[in-house]
């Protein structure tokens, strides 16, 4: 076999990667991916970077401004109860968001968060003692507001107040961040603080909870005063973290000792603040997943059985019970089903079903189902009676005709009738009269006279017609009854 020979010219030789030119790529590749992630980090930094727009004087000033509570801003907050009042009586949204803008609650909570992001002792004094005078106030015109408007009653608008959920949490946070971010900004921007103003909604819950004491239901007032300490915690928390965000100069006192002592106190103040803004998130949101899922488990194993007719229920959070009111009994299998079933529910796992049922609301009906057949069984009793009271009556005219019929001596009295009948009538070859029984409903029996009349052969059909009407007008004398039946033989 002869051997093939190949040769190669030094451009036709393969390429081999050298170790060197692997390591020069991966660097290479690693290099694009930082600066990609540079320019991503430049990029986000430039979108989301708000500090080289602080301006920290006019915003120190604004904040310390907002303040002070006396004059105008007292007679503003007083008008403002009173619109926020009246919209909640009269179930107006819009009215409500009108006081609530032109209500000035915000600026002693904004010092509250300020002065203890700065250490500032004095200002915080004065946020609390300010914003202490404006609850005050607020409850009291609210208070006299419903205790003498004649027109109180529960609305939406004021229900909606008493029952804070997690998402009043979160508005109350992310509207604070909101707020104080458009005050440290040059040139402050108005809609923002006007959008934070309604969407925290300080105003509402303040009128709903005077509006608790003026009816005495302490219920909706602990519920609206829990959802506006929910709003100042969280309004106030939002500002503190932003300041330190923005790292606004810390208040400088002249006296070493008493700088340490004020730091400490507002590092204490701020983990006082901390702890219940914690403790009431973990809190609300505990409740919120309990809510979530009572309502499932009522939708699901409770409305959706046509067989159960439930009359009222109660979630007791602090207890863990759910009370559940029925009308009716409800058989020990669907007691146990329930009960099973509410083990599904991770959050009410645990809690305790008591079920309640109106057994006498089953002896109730069992009566008034008895009370309808009897008045059934009456109506019947009265149609048979009826029946009974009509053959009563056919009898005796039966009887009475049998006794007309005949006379003293026992000669039928048809006789003599049939033979006035025939002196009237001479034509008349065939005379009868008889009884007859019938009923169209069933119900109700009518006695017909039936009279057998045969004539004879040569007489005209138009004699023959006027004499049946002439028979008929004298037999309705002598049988008594107008319902006669001629019958031609």
């Amino acid at each position: 076999m002869a051997e093939n020979k190949f040769n190669f010219s030094d451009e036709d030789q393969p390429v081999k990667a050298t170790p060197n030119a692997t390591e020069d790529s991966k660097e290479q590749i690693r290099t694009d991916a930082k600066g990609l992630m540079a320019s991503i980090s430049k990029f986000l930094t430039e979108i989301l970077a708000f500090r080289d727009d602080t301006d920290r004087d006019a915003t120190v000033e604004a904040i310390k401004s907002d303040i002070p509570f006396k004059g105008a801003t007292a007679w503003i907050l007083i008008c403002s109860i009173f619109v926020a009042s009246i919209g909640l009586n009269a179930n107006s949204t819009a009215v409500v968001i009108g006081a609530m803008l032109i209500s000035p609650l915000m600026g002693p909570i904004l010092g509250v968060g300020y002065s203890i992001a700065v250490n500032d002792i004095d200002i915080l004094k004065k946020s609390l003692v300010n914003l202490g005078v404006m609850i005050v106030l607020s409850l009291l015109t609210a208070f006299l507001f419903f205790y003498l408007f004649p027109l109180s009653e529960d609305t939406s608008e004021l229900l909606g107040r008493t029952r804070p959920d997690i998402r009043d949490v979160l508005i109350a946070f992310f509207g604070g961040l909101a707020l104080i971010i458009a005050r440290t900004k040059r040139g402050t921007i108005a809609s923002v603080i006007f959008g934070v103003a309604i969407a925290t909604a300080l105003m509402p819950p303040l009128c709903t909870a005077g509006y608790g004491l003026a009816i005495g239901n302490f219920r909706y007032f602990g519920g609206a005063m829990y959802l506006f300490g929910i709003n100042t915690i969280f309004i106030a928390l939002a500002t503190f973290v932003v300041l330190k965000i923005l790292r606004f100069p810390m208040q400088k006192y002249a006296n070493s000792k008493r700088r340490r002592m004020v730091s400490r106190m507002a590092t204490l103040l701020a983990i006082v603040v901390m702890i219940p803004a914690v403790w009431t998130f973990l809190n609300v949101l505990t409740e919120t997943r309990y809510e979530s899922d009572y309502k499932q488990f009522l939708k699901k194993d409770i409305e959706s059985n046509d067989a159960l007719w439930l009359q009222r229920q109660n979630l007791d959070m602090d207890k863990k019970t759910i009370s559940l009111y029925f009308n009716g009994d409800v058989d020990e299998a669907t007691e146990i089903s329930l009960q099973n079933n509410l083990k599904d529910y991770e959050n009410i796992s645990d809690f305790t079903l008591k079920i309640n049922t109106n057994k006498l609301r089953s002896t109730d009906l069992i009566l008034q189902s008895y009370d309808r057949a009897i008045k059934e069984l009456e109506e019947k009793e009265y149609v048979i009676q009826g029946l009974k009271d009509e053959v009563q009556e056919l009898e005796q005219n039966i009887s009475n005709l049998a006794k007309q019929s005949k006379d003293g001596s026992g000669n039928i009295v048809f006789i003599s009738l049939a033979k006035e009948a025939k002196q009237k009538y001479p034509e008349l070859d065939y005379f009868s009269v008889s009884k007859k029984f019938e009923s169209a409903d069933f119900t109700k029996v009518d006695t017909l006279t039936i009279v057998g009349l045969k004539w004879d052969k040569n007489l005209a059909d138009s004699t023959m017609t006027n004499n049946e009407s002439a028979i008929k007008t004298w037999l309705e004398p002598i049988v008594k009854t107008k319902k006669i039946q001629l019958l031609r033989m």
